[in-house]
């Protein structure tokens, strides 16, 4: 049986060569809709969602909707594990808990993701949003991601 090659992985390789992190959203339709880029002009990866009225959840405030800054925290960390780590298949999300802490408002939310602890199959990771002060987030997450699949039955 072959196998084709992952286009994101073929892409994030051209990437990583390149060297500009950005590239990595032109392979993610959805980062793309969303308006989700990860960004390294600091020396350390971040990722930005850009403001657009599309993401107000609340228009009597008005404030982000909750969804699109769980979504954003999401990809935050999958931009991480897909450029500071050796993964070798696209990381696939098990679980997600997301904290909301405050009302986002309209204007553009950042975010940083670490590894918190890495097996050989999965890894836990620690994401935090804000928006104009980093000491007050709106928004982290703690998510579980699966980055190697185990297609072997198990032994006996």
């Amino acid at each position: 049986m072959s196998t084709l090659p992952n286009p994101l992985m073929a892409r994030l390789a051209e990437v990583r060569k390149s060297g500009d992190v950005a590239k990595l959203a032109e392979a993610i339709p959805y980062a793309r809709w969303m308006r989700i880029a990860p960004e390294n002009g600091t020396g350390e990866l971040l990722t930005r969602m850009r403001y657009h009225e599309d993401l107000i959840g609340n228009t009597f405030l008005p404030a982000i909707h909750g969804g699109t800054l769980g979504a954003m925290l999401e990809m935050a960390a999958i931009f991480h594990l897909l450029w500071e780590t050796e993964t070798e298949t696209v990381p696939k999300i098990v679980n997600i808990t997301v904290d909301y802490l405050r009302s986002a408002r309209p204007v553009d939310v950042i975010a940083c993701a670490k590894v918190t602890k890495q097996g050989r199959r999965m890894v836990n990771v620690y994401a935090e949003a804000w928006q104009d002060d980093r000491a007050k987030p709106v928004a982290t997450a703690n998510a579980h991601f699966l980055i190697k699949s185990d297609d072997a039955p198990p032994s006996l």
